[in-house]
């Protein structure tokens, strides 16, 4: 008999030292994200109201700028959960359009976490340097294979540790 494993987020999280700029090391595929895409950066800023601000950045394929907005609502209940959409913001309000994003795996002092959504379709590899050893993506990488992910179709993107930049200079 096969053993169900269940994906599961951190127990706590201090949102304000999981803000900053995150480096992408690996992710699953997306179908919003070219799997040629480089220079993979994920920005988070808490906003007024609470929420936060998601501010991903790439090359894609084409080595075109690419960035989308998104805002992540935290769990009240789960410190490791937020709910994200990348909707434009006067749509954010149709039900059934956030995700979830759970903190999976965060070493103490987040520099490397392990990003992912229960249901075990995305999946990221984040960290505050554009590189991490070997030994470090082994061992998150065991843990997402332990809370059940497939990895079989991971991408390394290629880093130059540079956040892209947008055409208006942003």
């Amino acid at each position: 008999m096969t053993e169900k494993r269940e994906a599961r987020s951190v127990p706590t999280l201090d949102l304000q030292r999981y803000l900053g700029l995150w480096f992408e090391i690996g992710r699953l595929p997306l179908r919003y994200e070219d799997d040629g895409a480089r220079d993979v950066t994920a920005g988070y800023s808490l906003n007024e109201d609470g929420t936060v601000k998601v501010d991903n950045r790439c090359l894609d394929a084409n080595d075109e700028p690419t960035q989308a907005i998104g805002q992540g609502i935290p769990d009240d209940e789960h410190d490791g959960r937020l709910e994200v959409t990348f909707l434009p913001e006067g749509l954010r309000w149709i039900p059934f359009t956030k995700a979830d994003y759970w903190v999976l795996k965060i070493d103490p002092n987040y520099r490397t976490a392990l990003v992912g959504t229960p249901d075990y379709k995305y999946l990221w590899l984040l960290s505050r340097e554009a590189h991490v050893d070997d030994a470090t993506q082994r061992e998150y990488l065991a843990e997402a294979e332990a809370q059940g992910f497939d990895l079989t179709k991971w991408i390394r993107p290629s880093q130059s540790g540079t956040v892209v930049q947008l055409p208006d200079g942003e």
